[in-house]
């Protein structure tokens, strides 16, 4: 049974949420918005919001969906209060990032510079040369985008060059000797 599923989920102030077939929830950084799943109900209870099973619902369906769909819920309150960031950083000689509107300009070593169109919702910058700061409200698309940046060159285990999260942490392999 979920222990997440159990907590309701604190609207916090400036945040307006409405529940009907879709949850719609709004803040200063935006609107997301996320259909429950049939095996849960969600209701408003004054600022919380209380996941619970559809209908006594009981199965391992019921619970997974349970906990899962209070887990969105409150990233969602935290996305529209707060925002979620990712920071990227680039590993190697001549590897540069820059912003220009939409489009993140990456050159990595290739022989031609990549250039990676930033969805809705999803905002880019650049401190410096080597960094990129990804911001939005929505965690999974935040998330996606930055694995999106990091396959296109992914840190390297001989050298470590490439491009990875701020904190990963890279095995770094000692190179074959000769006998």
């Amino acid at each position: 049974m979920s222990r997440i599923g159990k907590n309701p989920v604190v609207v916090p102030p400036g945040v307006e949420v409405s529940v009907a077939e879709q949850i719609v929830v709004k803040g200063p950084l935006g609107t997301l918005k996320i259909a429950p799943h049939s095996a849960v109900t969600v209701s408003l209870d004054g600022q919380k919001l209380v996941v619970a099973k559809a209908g006594g619902a009981d199965g391992r369906i019921a619970n997974a969906m349970w906990g899962t769909m209070q887990a969105n819920l409150s990233n969602m309150m935290v996305g529209v209060s707060k925002g979620f960031e990712k920071k990227l950083q680039l590993i190697g000689v001549g590897y540069r990032a820059q912003v220009q509107g939409d489009m993140l300009n990456l050159s990595l070593g290739f022989s031609h510079p990549i250039a990676h169109r930033m969805p809705e919702g999803v905002k880019a910058e650049c401190p410096t040369q080597t960094e990129i700061v990804l911001k939005g409200s929505d965690k999974q698309q935040v998330g996606q985008v930055a694995a999106e940046v990091r396959a296109y060159r992914k840190p390297e285990p001989y050298k470590g060059k490439g491009v990875r999260y701020v904190g990963e942490v890279v095995a770094i392999k000692e190179t074959k000797k000769k006998k």
